[in-house]
């Protein structure tokens, strides 16, 4: 019996020492992880003109960007911040200038007692006067690169500067959680894109493809998603930007729609909604000789939700078709003024034609891929829309 307790203690003194637990881990309170990170043309802030002034030995750069991070919990940084009203803020945005995102990175080290984690890294926004001046590809580089930050991390871009998304008036919200968490509210509009995250960033970027980026504008502490901005394969730059609307549209063509609806205006210019429930796209291509065009099929079931007009029952079966073809003529014409917009003002397949075409016909994308944008602009596309009516909700009218 004694001879079997000398073994079994021998046995658990050794598996003791072979735990080898996380010799290396960091306590979350010693860390400065950051959520958010928002990229703008640079512009020294205030309090690095007030260090330069008081003597500083500047470092060889140049002011070409400003990056802020937003670092959480605000306890990393040792202190927390109030808001105006008074109220404890939950993170603290840091922002330095230079023309290295990596030697900026490293910089905070200079700046702060702790230095920049990137593992839980949420979102990236960058405004769309940086995007002007330099290339996508030129700003997220690092961030690429760097095996500390996660490919999930989402992108956006900002009408105005940047960091001023990453600004909030509500005591206890974090904006980069909050930009991210807005992502998934495409169950009830389909004006919100699907997140481009950095591993479809890369791939984007390495195949010179034309893309879309959610825009985010920013007003006293208040953010908004708002459309979207393009940006050029064959540049990497930003060349404008598509409404609300639009993206809807273009949701609806390629059938990235859970939800969402279509407001009209019946003969008597009062308005009638229509709440989508079922929504399926198909897009075809077809191929003659050298000659690509495509035909897109749209269907919806949905419901009549809101009527303007005391005038017209909709419940009667000839007004229940007229209803319907006027929503269908309704998204033709805004399906035709996006893809106006898109093959003759920007000239860009922000669509997904591409991927159609890749999928259908791999032998002809790989002859036309170089020149993808130039190609789309004369190409025909045909829509079929079908909606229709099939409630109209909790009322007996």
């Amino acid at each position: 019996m004694c001879k079997y307790t000398c073994r079994l203690l021998v046995l658990l003194t050794t598996i003791i020492f072979l735990l080898t637990g996380c010799w290396s881990s960091k306590e979350i309170e010693d860390l400065s992880i950051y959520a958010g990170v928002a990229i703008d043309v640079g512009i020294p802030t205030e309090q690095e003109q007030k260090i330069v002034e008081k003597g500083s030995k500047e470092y060889q750069k140049k002011d070409e960007v400003t990056l802020t991070v937003q670092v959480v919990p605000v306890k990393a940084f040792g202190s927390k911040t109030k808001t105006d009203s008074g109220n404890e803020r939950q993170f603290n945005n840091v922002s330095l200038t230079g023309n290295s995102i990596l030697e900026i990175m490293r910089q905070y080290s200079v700046w702060r007692d702790r230095p920049v984690i990137g593992h839980h890294l949420k979102v990236i926004v960058i405004s769309n006067e940086a995007l002007k001046k330099y290339q996508i590809g030129q700003l997220t580089d690092f961030i690429l690169r760097d095996n500390d930050i996660r490919p999930s991390a989402l992108l956006f871009l900002s009408e105005g500067d940047a960091k001023e998304t990453l600004i909030t008036n509500n005591p206890g919200e974090v904006p980069a959680f909050k930009i991210q968490d807005m992502t998934r509210n495409t169950f009830r509009t389909n004006k919100i894109l699907e997140g481009v995250n950095l591993t479809q960033l890369d791939a984007h970027a390495n195949s010179k493809q034309s893309f879309m980026l959610q825009n985010i504008i920013s007003a006293n502490g208040h953010i908004e998603f708002s459309g979207a901005g393009i940006i050029k394969g064959d540049t990497g730059h930003w060349i404008g930007n598509l409404t609300q609307d639009e993206v809807a549209t273009i949701n609806f063509i390629n059938g990235n729609t859970n939800g969402g609806l279509i407001k009209a205006y019946n003969e008597n210019g009062k308005q009638i909604v229509y709440e989508i429930k079922n929504f399926k796209s198909k897009m075809k291509c077809t191929i003659k000789g050298d000659d690509i065009s495509y035909h897109v099929d749209i269907k919806s079931d949905g419901r009549l939700i809101e009527n303007w007009d005391d005038k017209e029952n909709f419940s009667e079966i000839k007004d229940q078709e007229k209803a319907e073809k006027i929503f269908e003529e309704h998204l033709l014409k805004m399906i035709y003024s996006v893809m106006k917009k898109t093959q003759k003002v920007y000239k860009t397949d922000v669509i997904g034609f591409q991927q159609c075409l890749s999928i259908r016909n791999p032998k002809m994308w790989k002859k036309v891929k170089e020149r993808w944008d130039e190609v789309y602009e004369n190409i025909p596309v045909n829509f079929d829309v079908k909606l229709t009516i099939t409630d109209f909700g909790a009322s007996t009218e």
